[in-house]
């Protein structure tokens, strides 16, 4: 570990004067830039301590869900209102850690975690994230868990935040606050596809930090599922993993809501198989043209060819499953 110094501030003004001063990294929970600090990949001289600055949970007169940057995914899970009017969002976050590490990883952190790839965590492997320009090197290696969505020839890794890809599917916005002053961004165009820049990993300006995620009401998103396949039962990154929300009247898909995880660098909102399902009489015929929809343009590569019919598969059963539910008494 190499030497860095500590800051502490009292508020996010001051978080952000602190950081674009200094050209410092964020601190929250710090289960993801711990470890990357550990592994040499992040190598940052100071740190600003900002976990204690946004830790609020609150619902909005309106019903918008407010979820403070610096809040822990296990407050955010067990959080009463959340549980009870945005259940994708507790069932992600669930599916997505251990205990120990929900107590710790927070809200902005979990939205900025960095690629899942083996060779962005080993400095002596060849990573454009790491270093523009150095090559790919999980170009020619084992790429069994990597993107089939959106890569590039710089870049094949996966964005592995579950709770990402329930926000993706719930519409949510991203608070922010940097140098320039606050703005709100759409979370599914917060992070970027790898390009030919895949070291810019998100449209964030220089020292802007995540002060909320915002959610708005949908009370018919109760209806919703989060199907997460891994490689053993216990804690682990998806290979893919399906956010669906379903709002079915009398037979026929009045709204559907729809995202990936595990198939590309960010949470992979499926909005043309919404439009497949929209409006349609419920049929399993339907469910398996949106979910091929859904897949139409995915590449595999070497290894992971596998991941086009888990992931088709995995939409059907969601929906399936949504299908087949009750619906709720208005």
């Amino acid at each position: 570990m190499r030497p860095f110094t500590y800051l502490r501030p009292d508020d996010v003004a001051a978080a952000v004067e602190l950081a674009a001063g200094a050209g410092a990294r964020y601190l929250a929970g710090g289960t993801n830039l711990v470890d990357l600090m550990r592994q040499g990949v992040e190598t940052p001289e100071v740190l600003v301590d900002v976990r204690s600055l946004t830790r609020q949970i609150e619902v909005e007169p309106d019903g918008t869900l407010v979820l403070g940057a610096g809040a822990t995914n296990t407050a955010v899970a067990e959080h009463p209102r959340v549980r009870a009017d945005f259940p994708l969002i507790s069932r992600a976050i669930l599916n997505g850690a251990t205990g120990q590490i929900r107590n710790m990883a927070t809200v902005g952190g979990n939205v900025l975690q960095r690629p899942r790839c083996l060779y962005f965590y080993d400095t002596a492997s060849r990573c454009n994230r790491r270093e523009p320009g150095a090559g790919c090197d999980a170009l020619d290696g084992g790429t069994h868990n990597h993107a089939v969505l959106g890569h590039s020839p710089h870049c094949v890794a996966t964005h592995p935040s579950d709770l990402c890809v329930a926000l993706a599917a719930l519409d949510a916005r991203v608070h922010l606050h940097g140098p320039g002053g606050p703005r709100v961004v759409d979370l599914t165009d917060l992070h970027r596809l790898p390009g030919d820049e895949p070291a810019r990993e998100t449209n964030l300006e220089p020292y802007e930090l995540i002060t909320a995620v915002s959610v708005p009401p949908a009370p018919w998103g109760r209806r919703c599922v989060y199907r997460k396949v891994r490689e053993r039962a216990s804690y682990a990154f998806a290979l893919v993993s399906v956010a669906a929300v379903l709002d079915v009247d009398r037979g026929v898909v009045r709204r559907s809501r729809l995202a990936l995880g595990g198939v590309a660098a960010k949470p992979w909102r499926a909005r043309e198989a919404e439009r497949v399902l929209d409006g349609q009489p419920v049929s399993p015929e339907l469910f398996e043209e949106a979910a091929r929809t859904a897949l139409r343009n995915a590449v595999p590569l070497r290894d992971n060819a596998y991941k086009i019919p888990l992931a088709t598969r995995s939409v059907v059963a969601a929906l399936t499953q949504l299908a087949e539910e009750p619906q709720e008494a208005p």
